[in-house]
């Protein structure tokens, strides 16, 4: 009996192998640019609310309104940048890029479970720095939320 050769599964981990995949420090700096790009954004929504005073300091359950709208602001910048153009503004100025790790088109499975799932966990947890640290010791450079994700950075020029 001859056995198929033509199994996805290597063709997927070959295609990978001519890859270079970023390591933490490049998405360190992207994630710092990226988050100037927030907080520049938070600032130019936010600022009518500290016009009206009382407005900013505003209570919804243990919540503030400004509060609320800047974490939604965050969190739908990571996944319609990465969503639509599969890089936020950040990784698009150190050439940086999300795949799959099949090499498909991202679903929103697994951006959902990349920017929101894996940055809600590496903000609620202590450790977070350590969490992130991961990407300087696995072979393909992948952190936790590419893990749960399915998916890794790669270097796009």
């Amino acid at each position: 009996m001859s056995e198929d050769t033509s199994l996805t599964a290597p063709v997927a981990i070959s295609e990978n192998n001519n890859k270079k995949y970023a390591g933490f420090w490049m998405r360190f700096w992207a994630y710092l640019a990226d988050l100037i790009i927030v907080f520049s954004i938070n600032g130019l929504i936010l600022s009518p609310f500290h016009l009206f005073g009382d407005m900013a300091t505003y209570k919804i359950g243990l919540w503030t309104v400004t509060g609320i709208l800047s974490t939604l602001v965050f969190y739908l910048y990571f996944v319609l940048m990465t969503k639509y153009f599969q890089q936020t503004l950040g990784k698009m100025i150190f050439g940086l890029k999300v795949i799959r790790t099949d090499g498909e088109s991202l679903e929103w499975g697994n951006v959902i479970f990349r920017e929101v799932v894996g940055r809600f966990l590496h903000r609620v947890f202590f450790i977070c720095i350590v969490l992130y640290l991961v990407v300087g010791f696995t072979s393909e450079k992948e952190g936790i939320h590419d893990l749960i994700a399915d998916t890794r950075v790669i270097f796009d020029r």
